[in-house]
Parts: C-alpha cells; sequence; structure tokens
C-alpha cells in the first residue's frame, strides 16, 4: 500500500508578489527558514548556488492543472511524473483516454472547465501524490540546488506580468541533516508584457554562474525576448523531435549557432547509441578499410518528424567527408526523401530516407532502422542497425548478395526531454561533433529549396 509521504520540503508554497518584490521576498524565505532552524529542529537548507535556468513554456497544460486543483507545486513547464500523475488524473475525471501525456483533448477540456469553474478539489501543502516518485524538478535540485525561471506567454489583452515565487526542496534518504533546494520564479503575461521585462529576467539570473535557457517553442531570432535571454545565457536548449517543421527549423537552429548561440538540441542526444554502434561496427581494421566503399545509405524512421534521420545522416556525412549535392522529395505513403552526397574522390554516395507509418512512440521521428551498404559487392561494409523496440522493418527482408553486419540498438531508458535535460544541467560545453554534422545537415535541406 503506498503511503502519502511527500519526498520534499515546502519552504514557500507559490506565493503572488510583486515584480519589484522578487529579490526581497526570495531572501525573506530563506532567512525565515534558516532562522526558524537555528534551535537543532529543522535541517539546514541551502539555496541557489550553482545555475539558473529559464524556461520558456507557451504550452498551458501544467498551469490549468495546477489552478484546477489537479497538481500542486511549482508551476515550472517541467514535465515529469508528477505531471504524467496529474493528468492521469485529470483524464479520468474528464472521461478521456488516460494516457498521462499532454494532448489537444486534455487541453480543450481543461479549458472547458476553468472557464466554467466546473471542477473544485481540496488542495494540501505538497504535490499531489504520484507512483513514480520524484520529480524531474526534484531530480534536478537534489544535484544542484538551482534558481528556475519560468515564462509563460497568455493570450488576451496586454495586463502586464504577473510573478509568483516558491521553493522546494527534496529530501535526499542519504542524507537528512540539510537540504538541497530550488527556488522558483515564475512570470505570466502576454508576448508583449514578457518582452518589457527581459531586463527583469536578466537581472534574476543569478550572476557568476551557468545560466540555461530552455527555449519549448521554436526559437525566433527575431524575437527580442529570445534574442536577449539567448545573449545572456551559457547555453540554448531545444528539442527538435517538437518541431512541425522539422527542416526549416533546422536550418534555424544551425543558423543561431553561426552567430554564436550555443545551441544544445536534446533530440540529438537520443541518437547517440546510433551513432557509437555504427562506429564500432567499422573498428576491425579489416572493416575500416572498407568503410570508404559505402555509397548506399538507408535510413527509417517513425512518421511525423524527419529531424533524427536528417541529424544522423548530417552526422555520418560529416565523418566520412560527403558533400551534399542534391535532395529530393518524393513524398508518397513514406515521405522518400534522396539525397546525393560525392566523398573526397568524387565518387556518388545515394541516401534514402524512410518515414515508415507506425504507432506513435514516445518520441517524434525515433530511428527505427538503417542500412549501410556498397554497389561494389566484394566490400565487407554492409551493416544493418535495428532498433531493439521496432526490430529491423525491411532492412533484413531486403537481401542481397553481401552478408550483413546486424547489430540491435538498445534506446535510451529515458528520452523524455526533461530526463535529458537533466543530464544536460551537468554540462555546458559546446558540443563541436553536433556543430559540424548539424552544418552538413542545414546544407542537405538547403539544397531541397534550391
Amino acid at each position: 500500500m503506498t503511503t502519502k509521504s511527500a519526498p520534499i520540503v515546502s519552504l514557500q508554497a507559490p506565493k503572488d508578489v510583486s515584480l519589484n518584490d522578487i529579490n526581497a521576498e526570495l531572501s525573506k524565505i530563506w532567512t525565515s527558514y534558516n532562522s526558524s532552524g537555528n534551535g537543532g529542529m529543522f535541517p539546514t537548507a541551502t539555496r541557489a548556488a550553482t545555475f539558473s535556468l529559464v524556461v520558456y513554456e507557451p504550452e498551458e497544460t501544467q498551469q490549468l492543472l495546477a489552478a484546477l486543483g489537479f497538481y500542486t507545486g511549482p508551476v515550472d513547464g517541467i514535465y515529469g511524473p508528477r505531471m504524467e500523475a496529474a493528468l492521469r488524473s485529470a483524464q479520468t475525471k474528464f472521461g478521456l483516454a488516460e494516457t498521462g501525456k499532454p494532448n489537444s483533448e486534455t487541453l480543450a477540456k481543461l479549458r472547458q472547465a476553468m472557464t466554467e469553474q466546473q471542477i473544485s478539489q481540496t488542495q494540501d501543502d505538497g504535490y499531489v501524490l504520484d507512483a513514480g516518485g520524484a520529480g524531474i524538478a526534484d531530480a534536478i535540485a537534489s544535484q544542484s540546488p538551482c534558481r528556475v525561471i519560468s515564462l509563460f506567454p497568455m493570450g488576451g489583452e496586454d495586463e502586464g506580468v504577473s510573478a509568483q515565487l516558491s521553493a522546494y526542496c527534496p529530501v535526499k534518504k542519504q542524507n537528512r541533516s540539510s537540504l538541497i533546494c530550488c527556488e522558483y520564479i515564475s512570470l505570466k503575461g502576454t508576448e508583449v508584457a514578457l518582452d518589457r521585462v527581459g531586463g527583469l529576467v536578466q537581472s534574476l539570473m543569478i550572476g557568476g554562474l551557468p545560466k540555461f535557457l530552455w527555449w519549448k517553442a521554436v526559437p525566433a531570432a527575431n524575437m527580442e525576448l529570445f534574442q536577449r535571454l539567448a545573449t545572456s545565457s551559457t547555453a540554448v536548449i531545444v528539442d527538435s523531435s517538437q518541431y512541425q517543421e522539422a527542416q526549416s527549423e533546422l536550418i534555424n537552429l544551425q543558423e543561431l549557432m553561426s552567430q554564436g548561440t550555443n545551441i544544445v538540441d536534446l533530440n540529438w542526444r537520443r541518437l547517440a547509441a546510433w551513432q557509437e554502434l555504427t562506429a564500432e561496427a567499422f573498428d576491425p581494421p579489416a572493416r575500416r578499410a572498407a568503410l570508404g566503399e559505402v555509397d548506399r545509405v538507408t535510413l527509417d524512421y517513425e512518421k511525423g518528424n524527419p529531424a533524427q534521420a536528417l541529424m544522423f545522416l548530417g552526422w555520418l556525412a560529416s565523418r566520412l567527408q560527403w558533400q551534399p549535392v542534391a535532395f529530393t522529395s518524393e513524398g508518397g505513403d513514406y515521405d522518400l526523401k534522396r539525397i546525393q552526397f560525392v566523398n573526397s574522390e568524387q565518387r556518388t554516395i545515394q541516401a534514402e530516407l524512410a518515414a515508415i507509418p507506425t504507432q506513435p512512440g514516445e518520441v517524434a521521428g525515433d530511428l527505427i532502422d538503417l542500412k549501410l551498404a556498397s554497389t561494389n559487392l566484394q566490400a565487407d561494409c554492409c551493416t544493418v542497425l535495428c532498433s531493439e523496440t521496432r526490430g529491423c522493418m525491411r532492412m533484413e527482408a531486403g537481401g542481397g548478395a553481401q552478408s550483413c553486419r546486424i547489430q540491435h540498438v538498445t534506446p535510451l531508458q529515458d528520452q523524455s526531454s526533461e530526463t535529458l535535460l537533466s543530464q544536460q544541467l551537468q554540462r555546458w560545453d559546446q558540443d563541436v561533433l553536433y556543430s559540424e554534422s548539424l552544418a552538413i545537415t542545414a546544407q542537405m535541406i538547403k539544397l531541397a529549396a534550391s
């Protein structure tokens, strides 16, 4: 039986404050708590001392869940087990499919319930209980006491910006004598209003510490707020699996990088296992010599978003010194894309990307399988990689005169943006490999438009 013992200490539940009083109110939280703990009755608490994270969250599901009583705690734009539990509760209440994932049907019901004020639910002083344990925000805070500044662009008339403060400390089982805590600052207003307080947001980032901007919308170089925050940040974190127009947005990301913005794409991180096994397949000296014979590449991915497939192909081409010379889209059921390259010896390489209609997975556009082969039947370079969860689909069935090395790729245990984010926040140097690969990817895509 599950007992309700929240794994956090609430120093301050969400509290409305004026913009001018944010810093004073933050200081008051810590002064009040630590002074009350001097008698030894409470563990000491450590405030933000490692980094600042600004989250730009244009999607309002979490805000509505909190307002309707399904979710309590900081409204920070971070999806984790607690948000999943809140969504499941709301979906059950509304008679929707219980997925625990945000979707348009759930959002519509939440908006309706908020408008009609049909739901009232008693709230307590902790988080909504969930079976998944500590949320992602808790995981981040338990490793690094930080400050999270969440920006929520709202529709409607410009009525200025409202602010809320809160502070939560995950209890670490191995050390209950001290607490490591996160401060949360939530700012809500129209895009125009948030633009006006861009300078305030910058000032709220802790000086002398790394600063991360998690931009959960399409980065807009012509948007003053984005420009201001990106310039102030150590790294701008995005997730290209969320983009509706992935090809044009990958070009956008590459242009931002060329202008000096340190872009981190969480979707790139999902390719690590595929890259490692591809490189490993050519570690043996004999196969390494045959690598130059590869002139046929086939990539299958889950229909919906080609970003992973395009970035993997960009990575492969950047490593093998292939230059893209043509890009054609044939459409059809598999939305076929054909890209032609030439290598340093002017040999032609043909690549085919196919979007396979499947049941949507956890991440839009996940790779399914790939095949590297050669028109030289004597070359020992045929390699097939298959997703452990999806199988090889059509690769193994393709046959051919060459004997292929076949391996299965074990996906990341958790590919969610929030899990990858918590890992990324432990590092902030520029990923040169990503930069070089994205440059080739952008060259490929630009050929399609020419």
